[in-house]
């Protein structure tokens, strides 16, 4: 079936969106690439403000699903990776990509999309390159990029532009030279077809990012016109072909007004019944609208006088001459001439008609099974066939033709219970054999949610294309959308009326005259050549009492035209392959049950904490898991300190995954009210016990401060971490080992240590370091090798032990963490002791003042001042002893206030006119964030705000 055309750029929502906003209607000079862009927006806050159809599409995801929520954690990933050696983090300056054939994934690398893109361009530098993601479906989608940092007034917003690149590397791009499209040919350097196909940058300030304005959410002309020069100042997107050809890269949108002229055009040219009633001279007596008669006469067959004067065929609910399963299926491509001749003689009555079967559908979608055999008919243009050729005559050869076809579709759809194979199985069968295009469009909401829809279909029904096919050797098929294209049809189109009544649609030959409005349903006018002379057959796809999609079909002129039993037929075929299709929809809901659970088990991302920079690696034993027994976390605790924990539930499968996720659970629990690692330890193991389980787990447990440059570590029978100093030497660090969590009567003895700036932490679980066969002091003795260099960043470091000491043979979970200690210099901490009065509150305001000034942050003082005096304000009213007030300057100005009291405080409501219980409303108002936690000997309220803009550049 033709829908949409996707090889032209939409050239008539330009003008409408001008505004003023500058070069937005420039048109494109020269050569550049035509895509199909995705582009998304994520705010200063972190949340999706744009999300295109080009997102919906690639992504999975709709809009008003992404719209509003946070982009973190929306799309799993793969951190990229160019070159040999290049850090994943690295930012890349605009200009020439390195060369695409370079790009790899490394194995395990998990990540989040919109982190990784945020991190990439930290520096308010643009980043291009390739990022595989996974989508709503869990496809992994190989996609590239162009990240760009937009500075606003509320401040750092990220854009995010999108294609995907395996059509690209495939069959090339698409060439837009001035208004015309050109196929791409490949020069004789590209060595090895579009494989290498990359995304960079255009030279910064050339071009025109006029047709790109369509990619950004509307707004106002100002605006429009500061982030669009925001991009040529970065540089435009380009696409790498070779080293001799870089193209710019033009959006372009799918005509996004096809569905509203469908419904427009074809209202006009198909007259309602009532119409054609009228002209016709309708009203007989003993007929009814739904073309049968009533009179009960013998000697005609029901519907048929009615029908053949309404143009309708329609196929007899029952009797012994139904076409039921075994109607002809031609094997064989046909001569044209065995079809009747198309006759334009009713053509000046409006075309053809398209007349629904007077059933209501149910709630569902559905239709009373005694009925289920109407199928509404679109004839020839020729007129309706004589009553005897209603009921087709069957061979032995024209039944065991159709036998066949039930046969290969039994053993050839649903091997797998993977949806889009499934649907893919289902049009390999029927092209050639039985049709010369055949896709399969779904609910969408079957596809991003795994749900089935409350209501039956209507025309605001969003589809989802997951499969097409076609004979290469029957013509050209670019106009045809591409897998994972969102479309709409109404139910004046035979693809809507067959989805909204539940019954096949047939269109025997579609005339030169219709042709034209078929055209505009599918997606633009140009397209009448392509539709006009082939026979449509649209068959619903139910499954267990509800629509899930249809089935469509094409043949062209020279083959014979769909015909009722063609339609008999392929509605038991189709019926047999939904059924695969819904197993398949329910296996795939299950499983994304289950590795969003597995997902939220495990970190994605590093927290970013001053002083101290973070990598970790995950590697599941089983393959075939998302995660298992291992885990790891790095939690922030006050005072810029962070807590280290890798940790090993003893045993595999399902249940070690369940406990671990118990175990990490609590482990941030106890974390949060800032205990020392021996007493955290002892609370987990108490835990355990509660909990009731049998599993063991080995934990080790370690708090960095980079303020006292000193790490406390303790261990319930863990492997020993490996400290790396700053001139490269390892050492095993010799811990009191403890005994396994939930062992239960062994205490847990802690140790601190001194560490300088420059050294690393390297934590992991025995995966890594133990193989069988061989002792675990041999891989441990590697890890304390030269193996790490203190120069390389702990992404580095990961990669480097990974490669060294983890083979694809290994069956056991792998937990890796690395840590780089860098420390806070003590000139960006200041610390002072106040006396328990409330005197004191004068004078830390003054404290204060003058400190941010000397740190030259003027622009932070009223804020930090009023903050300061509510909280210790509270603090010397509840203290008993003493009172400290830090500020700490990284990235961030982080104000700690402390006491000797261990109640925390709690928000609680303020009266209108009261003089009390508002310090932590404004700290919640003002502050970028805040939180209160409990320490050994009293608490500690804390909050952050963010730099300005001039001191953090």
């Amino acid at each position: 079936m033709v829908d949409e055309p996707n090889s032209t750029p939409s050239t008539d929502a330009a003008p409408a969106a001008q505004g003023g906003a500058g070069d937005r209607d420039d048109p494109p000079s020269g050569v550049a690439a035509l895509l199909r862009l995705a582009a998304v927006l994520v705010d200063e806050d972190g949340r999706i403000v744009q999300w295109n159809r080009g997102a919906e599409e690639l992504f999975g995801h709709r809009a008003e699903v992404a719209h509003g929520r946070t982009a973190s954690g929306l799309l799993p990933a793969f951190e990229p990776r160019t070159g040999p050696h290049a850090l994943p983090g690295q930012v890349r300056p605009p200009g020439p990509a390195p060369q695409p054939g370079t790009v790899r994934q490394s194995a395990g690398r998990r990540c989040d999309a919109f982190d990784t893109l945020d991190d990439l361009t930290q520096l308010d530098t643009p980043w291009a390159g390739p990022m595989a993601v996974t989508d709503r479906e869990e496809r992994l989608r190989d996609i590239l990029w162009w990240a760009y940092p937009l500075i606003e007034p509320a401040g750092r917003s990220l854009l995010a532009l999108a294609v995907d690149a395996r059509p690209l590397r495939s069959a090339g791009p698409r060439i837009a030279l001035g208004s015309r499209l050109l196929p791409y040919a490949a020069t004789t350097t590209a060595q090895g077809g579009f494989h290498r196909l990359g995304a960079t940058f255009a030279p910064p300030g050339q071009g025109s990012a006029g047709p790109l304005a369509t990619l950004l959410p509307a707004g106002s002309p100002e605006r429009v016109r500061r982030l669009l020069a925001q991009l040529v100042r970065a540089g435009l997107p380009a696409l790498w072909v070779d080293a001799a050809t870089t193209l710019p890269v033009l959006p372009y949108e799918l005509p996004a007004a096809g569905t509203a002229r469908a419904a427009a055009g074809l209202g006009r040219r198909y007259p309602t019944a009532q119409q054609r009633a009228a002209r016709l001279g309708a009203g007989r007596p003993g007929e009814q609208a739904t073309g049968r008669r009533t009179d009960g006469g013998a000697g005609g067959t029901p519907g048929i006088a009615r029908g053949a004067m309404l143009g309708l065929r329609v196929l007899p609910s029952g009797g012994s001459g139904a076409a039921g399963p075994g109607g002809a299926l031609p094997g064989q491509r046909e001569s044209a001439a065995a079809a009747p001749a198309p006759d334009s003689s009713e053509g000046s009555e409006g075309g053809a008609t398209i007349e629904q079967a007077a059933v209501e559908p149910s709630a569902n979608g559905h239709r009373d099974r005694a009925t289920d055999t109407v199928t509404p008919t679109v004839p020839a243009p020729g007129g309706a066939r004589p009553a005897d050729q209603l009921v087709p005559i069957l061979t032995n050869g024209q039944a065991g033709e159709q036998l066949a076809l039930l046969g290969e579709v039994g053993g050839k759809v649903g091997t797998t219970l993977d949806l889009h194979a499934t649907a893919r199985e289902l049009c390999q069968v029927l092209v050639p054999r039985v049709a010369d295009f055949a896709c399969v469009d779904l609910l969408d909401g079957l596809i991003s949610d795994s749900e089935l829809p409350a209501a039956r279909p209507d025309d605001d029904t969003m589809l989802r294309r997951v499969a097409r096919t076609f004979n290469d050797a029957a013509g050209q098929w670019d106009h045809v959308l591409e897998e994972g294209a969102l479309l709409a049809m109404p139910r004046s189109t035979p693809p809507g009326m067959a989805l909204q009544l539940n019954q096949p649609v047939l269109v025997p030959v579609i005339s030169p005259d219709v042709a034209v409005d078929y055209a505009a349903s599918l997606g633009g006018t140009g397209l009448a050549s392509v539709v006009a002379g082939r026979s449509m057959l649209v068959v619903p796809l139910s499954a267990r009492g509800t629509v899930l999609g249809i089935l469509k079909l094409l043949r062209l002129a020279d083959r014979a035209p769909f015909d009722e039993s063609d339609a008999a037929t392929l509605k038991e075929l189709a019926a047999r392959a939904a059924l695969s299709l819904d197993n398949a929809r329910l296996h795939r809901a299950e499983s994304r049950v289950a590795t969003t659970l597995q997902r939220s088990m495990i970190p994605t991302r590093p927290p970013r904490i001053p002083g101290v920079q973070i990598a970790h690696r995950y590697l599941p034993g089983d393959p075939r898991a998302e995660v298992g027994g291992d885990w790891f976390d790095a939690i922030q605790l006050p005072g810029s300190r962070v807590a280290l924990v890798v940790g090993d539930v003893m045993g595999h499968g399902l249940h070690s995954a369940a406990a671990m996720g118990r175990f990490r659970t609590a482990m941030q629990t106890l974390a949060a009210l800032d205990l020392p690692p021996g007493q955290l330890l002892r609370h987990l193991d108490n835990l355990a016990h509660k909990l009731g389980d049998d599993h063991l787990a080995t934990c080790l447990y370690a708090v960095y401060d980079p303020i006292n440059r000193t790490c406390e570590l303790a261990s319930a029978g863990h492997v020993p971490p490996v400290l790396v100093h700053p001139d490269g030497t390892g050492e095993l660090l010799e811990i009191p080992a403890g005994a396994p969590i939930g062992v239960g009567g062994v205490p847990f003895v802690a140790k601190k240590i001194d560490v300088q700036d420059g050294s690393m932490l390297v934590l992991c679980t025995d995966g890594l370091v133990e193989v069988r066969g061989s002792d675990i002091g041999a891989g441990l003795a590697a890890l304390c090798g030269n193996l790490i260099d203190p120069k390389q960043t702990p992404e580095q470091a990961c990669d480097v032990v990974l490669e060294r000491l983890h083979s694809d043979d290994r069956k056991d979970d792998v937990a890796l963490l690395v840590a780089r200690f860098d420390g806070v210099a003590p000139t960006e901490v200041a610390t002072w002791d106040l006396r328990v009065d409330t005197a004191e509150v004068r004078r830390a305001r003054t404290l204060v003042r003058e400190q941010l000034a000397a740190w030259h942050l003027e622009a932070l003082t009223d804020t930090t001042e009023l903050l300061v005096s509510e909280l210790v304000t509270n603090a010397v009213r509840v203290a008993r002893d003493r009172v400290r007030l830090q500020l700490i300057r990284v990235d961030k100005l982080l104000v700690e206030v402390s006491d000797d009291n261990h109640n925390l405080p709690s928000l609680e409501p303020a009266e209108a006119l009261g003089e009390t219980g508002r310090g932590l409303h404004l700290v919640t108002k003002l502050a970028e964030r805040w939180g209160s936690a409990r320490k050994a000997v009293g608490k500690v309220v804390w909050f952050e705000l963010p730099l300005p803009r001039s001191v953090r550049d």
